[in-house]
């Protein structure tokens, strides 16, 4: 039985993905950098920020990745200072879930970043434990869900991990844990399918029914 269930948040718990996308490439803009495709900005969600600028800008060095960094977080604090929005469904899914099993994120934002979400939508109480890309390696790398598993001594396949990218997935398969993919965020379902997810939901009340399976 699944006794852990580990979410992503961009992507799959909040519907944030063409925020970021617009705010990586107003932040280009502001460093006169040639400004990425939507495409290519779209395909490093997940990642942590230096990853993510690594990956963009190969041909820059440290200081530019340095001065992207802080560009992207003015624009994504200005342009998405408001509300944040949740997918439809995803309050009531984790509020089901809870009964039963203990909840956690493992996220590409950094500590700073899921603060504010999280306190922008009253939620900063919501999870058991959270692990943040600058606290711990970046996706793909399995640490952070490594960690929790430490933090909640458990196995590998006593956990689930809920992600929208390749990466979560990733992650998971390298830690030895099943996943669980959602189409509705980063990445188009022929790449999860790759990733070798249990399942691929398309809907919210699909992914909460197949969750409730797993954890009763």
């Amino acid at each position: 039985m699944i006794k852990l269930l580990i979410f992503d948040w961009d992507g799959t718990l909040m519907d944030s993905a063409q925020q970021i996308v617009n705010c990586m490439r107003l932040a280009a803009a502001d460093c006169a950098l040639q400004v990425p495709d939507e495409s290519e900005v779209q395909h490093i969600i997940g990642l942590s920020l230096p990853v993510a600028m690594r990956s963009l800008f190969p041909d820059q060095g440290p200081d530019i990745h340095e001065a992207m960094i802080a560009a992207y977080a003015a624009r994504y604090v200005a342009e998405a200072g408001g509300p944040a929005q949740l997918f439809p469904g995803v309050s009531a899914m984790l509020a089901e879930l809870d009964e039963h099993v203990p909840l956690a994120l493992a996220t590409g934002k950094s500590r700073r970043g899921l603060e504010r979400v999280l306190g922008q939508v009253g939620w900063l109480g919501r999870f058991s434990a959270t692990r943040c890309a600058d606290e711990t390696a970046s996706k793909p790398d399995p640490l952070m869900l490594r960690e929790l598993l430490d933090e909640f001594e458990l196995e590998p396949s006593q956990a689930l991990m809920v992600g929208d990218t390749t990466y979560d997935l990733d992650m998971a398969r390298a830690a030895g844990m099943p996943s669980v993919g959602v189409t509705w965020g980063a990445h188009a379902r022929e790449l999860l399918e790759r990733s070798q997810p249990e399942i691929l939901c398309t809907r919210v009340d699909e992914l909460t029914a197949h969750l409730r399976f797993r954890v009763s």
